[in-house]
């Protein structure tokens, strides 16, 4: 069974962005219920059809395939739930482990977050001095949640307490 284990990050500052190149993502879902979400993504030129089951601790299993970039933009526009998500995202290398950073645009424009895969849930990571507050089991920054409430609806106060501006 394939799986996912991440630990997510609020991203603090400016630092990381030097030498940053990084891609355009758009994704949608055409499904997203609490025991199965399935996502359709474009990452550059590239499609992918992704199943993930219900998430526990900081894993959830996950199986993705990747299809025609073509496709991929059909079901995007006719078929997944609004709003899509849409991001940029940049990749680091980081003491042996692989960052990625997204920076969100669309309806989460203002919202940063970096995650770094695991092999294990306890595994040992060092962290960037640019990424903030830990938000791996923070429900609300899941993709899919950002889609059925994006950051743009997110009170100032909410904000602020999750250490946004």
């Amino acid at each position: 069974m394939g799986r996912e284990t991440e630990r997510k990050f609020l991203v603090e500052g400016q630092s990381w962005r030097q030498g940053a190149a990084g891609i355009q993502y758009r994704q949608g879902y055409l499904s997203a219920a609490e025991e199965c979400v399935v996502r359709i993504r474009t990452a550059g030129e590239r499609g992918f059809l992704t199943v993930k089951g219900r998430k526990t601790g900081l894993s959830c299993p996950e199986y993705e395939f990747e299809i025609p970039l073509r496709e991929a933009e059909e079901l995007l526009e006719r078929h997944c739930h609004r709003p899509l998500i849409e991001k940029i995202r940049y990749t680091f290398d980081f003491k042996g482990m692989t960052w990625e950073i997204d920076e969100f645009k669309g309806e989460n424009e203002g919202l940063i977050v970096a995650e770094v895969e695991l092999a294990e849930e306890d595994q040992h990571i060092e962290i960037p001095d640019w990424a903030g507050r830990e938000v791996s089991l923070d429900p609300k920054y899941r993709n899919v949640n950002l889609m059925r409430c994006p950051y743009c609806s997110w009170s100032q106060e909410v904000k602020m307490h999750c250490g946004h501006r």
